[in-house]
């Protein structure tokens, strides 16, 4: 099964969307997605193609020297392959690239899988933002990684 990552495109959209909305609970809006690849400077996304479909795909902002994580998600008949770590890598490897130093993102409380992957990968937790979540008023757990920069960058 061969993998290959990429560039999120506005004709990925549709089947973002369908990922976003297995995944979420409050799903973002396919406008919503629209807006970020055409209208926010700030936003890098990218898919993961298994056999010419979407499988996974994630999102971020780059402000001046943070990566934020806005949204990973992978397509339910693709969970527990380990889609969601290369997802994770590609990105963390993407933030160093653009010379970001740091990382962070919000997760629910309650996401044990998705707190052990950010673990794993050195994210620690920060704090917690109080009713984040306005679907059932879930705190959000905030967790923060420290970027190593190659050689030759900032």
């Amino acid at each position: 099964m061969e993998q290959v990552s990429r560039s999120m495109k506005i004709a990925d959209i549709e089947q973002v969307y369908e990922i976003e909305t297995e995944a979420f609970t409050t799903p973002w809006t396919a406008q919503a997605f629209y807006n970020e690849l055409m209208n926010n400077q700030f936003a890098k996304y990218i898919v993961m193609e298994v056999e010419g479909n979407i499988a996974a795909y994630g999102g971020m902002w780059a402000v001046i020297d943070e990566a934020h994580i806005t949204n990973i998600a992978v397509r339910k008949k693709y969970r527990g392959q380990k889609m969601g770590e290369m997802l994770l890598q590609k990105m963390i490897q993407m933030a160093v690239d653009l010379g970001m130093k740091k990382m962070t993102l919000e997760v629910r409380v309650s996401n044990h899988i998705a707190i052990h992957l950010y673990k794993k990968f050195g994210f620690y937790e920060s704090g917690i933002r109080k009713g984040y979540y306005t679907d059932n008023n879930e705190d959000a757990l905030i967790m923060w990684i420290e970027l190593e920069q190659k050689e030759g960058t900032k």
